[in-house]
Protein backbone atom coordinates (compact mmCIF):
# COMPACT_ATOMS: atom_id res chain seq x y z
CA UNK A 1 0.00 0.00 0.00
CA UNK A 2 1.17 3.51 -0.79
CA UNK A 3 1.88 6.17 1.78
CA UNK A 4 0.28 8.41 2.90
CA UNK A 5 -3.29 7.13 3.00
CA UNK A 6 -6.03 9.54 1.95
CA UNK A 7 -8.87 8.93 4.40
CA UNK A 8 -11.33 11.65 3.38
CA UNK A 9 -11.96 14.24 0.66
CA UNK A 10 -10.43 17.70 1.18
CA UNK A 11 -11.67 19.82 -1.71
CA UNK A 12 -9.63 21.06 -4.66
CA UNK A 13 -6.00 21.89 -3.82
CA UNK A 14 -3.95 23.89 -6.37
CA UNK A 15 -0.72 22.14 -7.36
CA UNK A 16 0.61 23.73 -10.57
CA UNK A 17 -0.44 25.00 -13.98
CA UNK A 18 -1.22 22.70 -16.88
CA UNK A 19 1.26 24.57 -19.09
CA UNK A 20 4.10 23.28 -16.92
CA UNK A 21 4.73 26.47 -14.95
CA UNK A 22 4.68 26.17 -11.16
CA UNK A 23 1.67 27.54 -9.31
CA UNK A 24 3.01 30.62 -7.52
CA UNK A 25 0.11 30.94 -5.08
CA UNK A 26 -1.56 33.90 -6.77
CA UNK A 27 -5.16 34.62 -5.86
CA UNK A 28 -7.77 37.23 -6.73
CA UNK A 29 -9.67 39.06 -4.00
CA UNK A 30 -13.40 38.97 -4.74
CA UNK A 31 -16.11 40.44 -2.47
CA UNK A 32 -18.85 38.29 -0.96
CA UNK A 33 -22.38 39.75 -0.85
CA UNK A 34 -23.47 41.30 2.45
CA UNK A 35 -25.34 38.76 4.56
CA UNK A 36 -24.47 35.82 2.30
CA UNK A 37 -25.65 32.96 4.49
CA UNK A 38 -23.81 29.93 3.08
CA UNK A 39 -20.43 28.87 4.47
CA UNK A 40 -17.72 28.43 1.84
CA UNK A 41 -14.84 26.17 2.81
CA UNK A 42 -11.18 26.14 1.78
CA UNK A 43 -11.17 24.03 -1.40
CA UNK A 44 -14.80 24.65 -2.39
CA UNK A 45 -15.73 25.72 -5.92
CA UNK A 46 -17.09 29.26 -6.20
CA UNK A 47 -18.58 31.45 -8.92
CA UNK A 48 -19.55 35.05 -9.64
CA UNK A 49 -23.24 35.86 -9.50
CA UNK A 50 -25.05 38.44 -11.65
CA UNK A 51 -24.02 41.20 -9.21
CA UNK A 52 -20.31 40.42 -9.64
CA UNK A 53 -19.92 39.03 -6.12
CA UNK A 54 -18.81 35.59 -5.03
CA UNK A 55 -21.12 32.72 -4.09
CA UNK A 56 -20.62 29.00 -3.58
CA UNK A 57 -20.91 26.92 -6.75
CA UNK A 58 -22.71 23.81 -5.56
CA UNK A 59 -23.18 22.25 -8.98
CA UNK A 60 -22.20 18.62 -9.46
CA UNK A 61 -22.76 17.77 -13.13
CA UNK A 62 -23.15 21.36 -14.31
CA UNK A 63 -20.96 23.58 -12.11
CA UNK A 64 -19.47 26.68 -13.79
CA UNK A 65 -16.88 27.86 -11.24
CA UNK A 66 -14.73 30.94 -11.46
CA UNK A 67 -12.25 29.13 -9.23
CA UNK A 68 -11.62 27.68 -5.79
CA UNK A 69 -11.74 29.47 -2.44
CA UNK A 70 -8.51 29.27 -0.42
CA UNK A 71 -9.34 31.69 2.40
CA UNK A 72 -11.08 34.94 3.19
CA UNK A 73 -11.01 38.13 5.21
CA UNK A 74 -13.93 39.32 7.32
CA UNK A 75 -14.74 41.29 10.47
CA UNK A 76 -15.71 39.09 13.42
CA UNK A 77 -18.32 39.81 16.12
CA UNK A 78 -15.67 41.66 18.18
CA UNK A 79 -14.99 44.06 15.32
CA UNK A 80 -11.61 42.50 14.54
CA UNK A 81 -10.42 41.94 10.97
CA UNK A 82 -9.78 38.20 10.61
CA UNK A 83 -7.87 36.29 7.96
CA UNK A 84 -9.87 33.06 7.86
CA UNK A 85 -9.34 29.57 6.49
CA UNK A 86 -12.93 29.64 5.23
CA UNK A 87 -15.97 31.92 4.97
CA UNK A 88 -18.37 31.42 7.90
CA UNK A 89 -22.04 31.83 6.92
CA UNK A 90 -23.20 35.48 7.08
CA UNK A 91 -19.75 36.84 8.03
CA UNK A 92 -20.21 39.55 5.39
CA UNK A 93 -22.23 42.63 6.30
CA UNK A 94 -22.96 45.90 4.50
CA UNK A 95 -20.70 47.74 6.95
CA UNK A 96 -17.99 45.09 6.85
CA UNK A 97 -17.90 43.19 3.56
CA UNK A 98 -16.02 39.90 3.42
CA UNK A 99 -13.34 39.40 0.80
CA UNK A 100 -12.64 35.92 -0.60
CA UNK A 101 -9.22 34.75 -1.79
CA UNK A 102 -9.86 32.76 -4.95
CA UNK A 103 -7.57 30.74 -7.22
CA UNK A 104 -9.23 31.87 -10.44
CA UNK A 105 -6.60 31.09 -13.08
CA UNK A 106 -8.27 28.78 -15.66
CA UNK A 107 -4.88 27.10 -16.25
CA UNK A 108 -4.37 25.91 -12.65
CA UNK A 109 -4.39 22.16 -12.02
CA UNK A 110 -5.90 20.89 -8.76
CA UNK A 111 -5.42 17.71 -6.76
CA UNK A 112 -8.71 16.18 -5.60
CA UNK A 113 -9.82 12.99 -3.86
CA UNK A 114 -11.99 10.34 -5.51
CA UNK A 115 -15.11 9.06 -3.74
CA UNK A 116 -17.56 6.27 -4.52
CA UNK A 117 -20.37 8.21 -2.77
CA UNK A 118 -20.54 11.06 -0.26
CA UNK A 119 -17.27 11.05 1.68
CA UNK A 120 -16.55 7.33 1.14
CA UNK A 121 -13.16 7.10 -0.54
CA UNK A 122 -12.95 5.26 -3.86
CA UNK A 123 -10.42 4.65 -6.61
CA UNK A 124 -10.14 5.05 -10.37
CA UNK A 125 -7.78 3.57 -12.94
CA UNK A 126 -5.41 5.51 -15.19
CA UNK A 127 -7.96 5.20 -18.00
CA UNK A 128 -9.81 8.22 -16.51
CA UNK A 129 -7.08 10.58 -17.75
CA UNK A 130 -8.54 12.81 -20.45
CA UNK A 131 -12.15 12.28 -19.39
CA UNK A 132 -14.53 14.70 -17.68
CA UNK A 133 -15.96 14.06 -14.21
CA UNK A 134 -18.68 15.32 -11.87
CA UNK A 135 -18.10 16.87 -8.46
CA UNK A 136 -19.50 15.61 -5.16
CA UNK A 137 -20.44 18.67 -3.09
CA UNK A 138 -19.97 17.45 0.46
CA UNK A 139 -20.16 20.06 3.25
CA UNK A 140 -16.82 21.08 4.75
CA UNK A 141 -15.97 21.26 8.44
CA UNK A 142 -16.04 24.38 10.58
CA UNK A 143 -13.43 22.78 12.87
CA UNK A 144 -10.66 23.02 10.28
CA UNK A 145 -12.32 25.19 7.63
CA UNK A 146 -11.49 22.56 5.01
CA UNK A 147 -13.73 21.53 2.14
CA UNK A 148 -14.97 17.99 1.56
CA UNK A 149 -15.60 18.35 -2.18
CA UNK A 150 -14.45 15.38 -4.28
CA UNK A 151 -15.00 13.76 -7.68
CA UNK A 152 -17.29 10.78 -8.24
CA UNK A 153 -15.73 7.50 -9.40
CA UNK A 154 -18.65 6.55 -11.64
CA UNK A 155 -18.98 9.91 -13.40
CA UNK A 156 -16.26 9.64 -16.07
CA UNK A 157 -17.64 10.73 -19.41
CA UNK A 158 -17.03 12.72 -22.58
CA UNK A 159 -19.90 15.09 -21.65
CA UNK A 160 -18.57 18.61 -22.17
CA UNK A 161 -20.69 20.19 -19.41
CA UNK A 162 -19.06 18.15 -16.62
CA UNK A 163 -17.05 20.59 -14.47
CA UNK A 164 -13.58 19.01 -14.32
CA UNK A 165 -11.20 17.42 -16.85
CA UNK A 166 -8.79 14.76 -15.57
CA UNK A 167 -5.17 15.68 -16.35
CA UNK A 168 -3.33 12.94 -14.43
CA UNK A 169 -3.44 10.49 -11.52
CA UNK A 170 -1.48 10.75 -8.24
CA UNK A 171 0.68 7.61 -7.89
CA UNK A 172 1.95 8.46 -4.38
CA UNK A 173 -1.40 7.63 -2.78
CA UNK A 174 -2.47 4.73 -5.00
CA UNK A 175 -3.82 1.69 -3.18
CA UNK A 176 -2.90 -0.72 -5.97
CA UNK A 177 -1.24 -0.99 -9.38
CA UNK A 178 -4.15 0.81 -11.09
CA UNK A 179 -6.19 2.11 -8.14
CA UNK A 180 -5.76 5.85 -7.56
CA UNK A 181 -7.46 7.69 -4.69
CA UNK A 182 -6.40 11.13 -5.95
CA UNK A 183 -6.29 12.69 -9.40
CA UNK A 184 -5.16 15.97 -10.97
CA UNK A 185 -7.88 18.00 -12.68
CA UNK A 186 -8.47 21.39 -14.29
CA UNK A 187 -11.75 23.27 -14.29
CA UNK A 188 -13.46 22.28 -17.54
CA UNK A 189 -16.37 24.76 -17.38
CA UNK A 190 -14.52 27.81 -16.02
CA UNK A 191 -16.57 31.06 -15.98
CA UNK A 192 -13.71 33.01 -17.58
CA UNK A 193 -13.74 30.67 -20.57
CA UNK A 194 -17.47 31.01 -21.18
CA UNK A 195 -18.37 33.23 -24.12
CA UNK A 196 -21.89 33.75 -22.71
CA UNK A 197 -20.97 35.82 -19.66
CA UNK A 198 -23.04 36.16 -16.50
Amino acid sequence: MAYPTVSAPYGLAPVNRIDGLPYAGQTRQIPIAAGYATAIFNGDTVKLDSNGVLVADTGTNNATPVGVLVGCQFVNSSGQKVQGQYYPAAASTAANPAIAYVVDDPMVAFKVAVVSTGTTMGTVGRAVVGSNMALVQNTGTTTTGDSAVAVLTTSTSTTNTLPVRVIDVVPETATGADAFTEIIVKINTHQYNSTTGI
